[in-house]
Parts: structure tokens; sequence; C-alpha cells
């Protein structure tokens, strides 16, 4: 089969396509052979070498992929079944879809709902996921859409640009943070109703300013995630699911104990599965068709390793899809 192999050669990560044995894949009760994958900003880290995501070299990158079973030895699976996979350390500790084949446990698989094919849940991947489970977080907070404006940070990317979009079906009131004005037409179409630029979000911040959000999705974090905890309505709700600006949230505690706002973290690695039914299920019927059409850049295998470097550099728009098969 053929699989994009990173090693490590005098601490610099190297990467290509090699042909290599099935024989070689690591253990688990399901086998997969895989449709599509994508690149995450984690698999451009990994594939990169610029973040210290992979620990144990060979390593077959790719967080997510989905395809179809070809053997399971688990009563949950069957041959010819569709399944979608993200997460569960998969691509940085067990290796992951940027492959023809993929063997993993089967608690890590969920079978496709009806609507979705193998293409469109690599459309959603990870960064749809995470973005469903960012909707969900806002939801359990008590948002709706007559809440008020939602806003999104880092809204060209991935999880941004499909929150935009799944906040839209929705019937939410959508504000984009974007720092790449190229991308305004695209959000917009998303369903964006205003664009903001990321350099009015850059500065330091007040402990509290005026109040404009009824609920946030961010995906930055740092100084992005501060200004807007400071901008929230009374009772709303954040959900802080990324750190592309940094790790660090330079606020008070003010915005929580004077406003009343929540910070909901959400993780998209290690959600039970109950959790990921729900989202999928709920992806699977929010989306318009259109969506599917806009917000992905489709690729080969071969070139992964030289997109993995432009995503790092923020040249990427939306999801990058990984044709496999």
């Amino acid at each position: 089969m053929k699989a994009l192999v990173l090693e490590q050669n005098e601490g610099k990560t190297l990467a290509s396509v090699q042909d290599i044995s099935s024989d070689r894949l690591p253990a688990g009760e399901v086998t997969v052979d895989i449709d599509w994958s994508s690149l995450n900003y984690k698999d451009a880290l990994a594939i990169t070498g610029k973040g210290k995501i992979i620990r144990e070299f060979p390593m077959v990158p790719g967080i997510d992929f989905a395809g179809t079973v070809s053997h399971s030895e688990d009563d949950r699976f069957t041959p010819g079944q569709s399944v979608v996979l993200t997460g569960w350390g998969v691509g940085e500790n067990h290796w992951g879809g940027l492959a023809e084949q993929a063997r993993v446990k089967a608690d890590w698989l969920v079978p496709l709902p009806d609507g979705l094919d193998t293409r469109k849940a690599m459309i959603l991947g990870t960064a749809g996921f995470t973005a469903m489970l960012c909707v969900l977080a806002l939801e359990d907070g008590g948002v709706n859409p007559q809440s008020g404006e939602v806003v999104v940070t880092g809204a060209s990317g991935g999880v941004g640009s499909t929150a935009v979009a799944l906040l839209s079906a929705l019937g939410y009131n959508v504000v984009a943070i974007s720092g790449r004005e190229s991308n305004h037409t695209y959000l917009t179409e998303l369903g964006a109703k205003r664009i903001l630029s990321r350099d009015e979000y850059s500065d330091n911040t007040r402990p509290l300013e005026k109040q404009l959000w009824a609920g946030a999705i961010d995906t930055v974090g740092d100084r992005m995630l501060a200004k807007v905890l400071a901008q929230m309505n009374y009772n709303s709700t954040v959900a802080a699911c990324g750190l592309a600006g940094g790790y660090t949230l330079p606020t008070t505690v003010m915005p929580f104990i004077l406003r009343n706002v929540r910070l909901q973290g959400v993780d998209s690695v290690m959600t039970p599965l109950h959790r990921r039914l729900t989202a999928w299920e709920r992806l699977a019927g929010i989306l318009p068709e259109r969506f599917y059409q806009q917000a992905a850049t489709e690729i080969t295998l071969d070139r992964a390793a030289e997109t993995a470097a432009a995503l790092i550099g923020n040249k990427v728009t939306g999801r990058t899809l990984v044709k496999i098969r």
C-alpha cells in the first residue's frame, strides 16, 4: 500500500510517499480501506516537524480518515461498511489516515450516518466534527439564534469556516473574524453577516469592554480569546477549541464573575462515543449541499507534504481533502 511516512534524521522530520506492506500496520480489530483523508493544522505541524506531535518514528500521519471496512474482528462493523475516524491519537502515536489502509481499534470508529458519503465526511473531518462540538457547547450554554450575534475567530480556517456555515444554517447571526481580506467573499458565501479584521483583536484588552456577543467559537486563543471574553454579553458562552495564536490567556476573572460568562473548552480527540454519534448525526442533517462545493480543496497524497508547509504559512483556506483512492 502507499503511505506518507514520516521519519527522523538528525532531528529533522522527513516526509515521503512510500510503498509499504500492510503487514506493518499496527494492531487493531478493524482494517479500513481509506478513500479520503485530510490535512489539519496538527497534521501540518507533524509533517513539517514544526510541532512536537510525533514522538515515535516511523509514523504515518493523518488524524482523520473515511473509508470502507475491509476486515473486522468486531461484531459492530462488517466488510463494506462506511466509517469515519477522528482523534484518539491516530496520526500521532498510532498510524493514521494518509495511507491506503489503516488498522485501528473498533471503539475509535463511527459508522457514517445517512446523508454522508466518505468524501463529504472528510470535507467535514476533524475540523467539522470540532466545529459541531462547539455548536453543541453553545446550545448547552443556552445560546440560541434569538440570543444575539455569535462571533467566530479564525474564521478562514477549517474549524472556523465550518462553524460559520453550521451556525448560519441553524439560523444564527454570525460575525466572522479573519486576518485575510481575500477571504471575505468566501466567508460571506458561507453565511457570515459581518466580517471583522483580526487586527482589531490583536492588541491588549481591558478586563471588560462593551457587550457585543451572545456566543463565541474561538479557534485562536491568547489575546484574541481575551478580547472576545471581555466583549461577551451577560450570561453568554464561549466555546474554545484552538490555540493557533498561542496557548496563554491574558485575561481576568471579571467576565466570569461580573457577566456570568461561561468558557467551555472543547476537545475532539477523546470525545466519548455517544457525543461523537450525536455530533455526526447533526452534521449529516444541517449543512446545505453547496457547503461541500465551497469549503474544500482536493489534493493527492503526493502533494500532502508541500501543502502542509503552506498550511503552516497561513496560505490555505478552508478544508484540504486528500484523495487516497
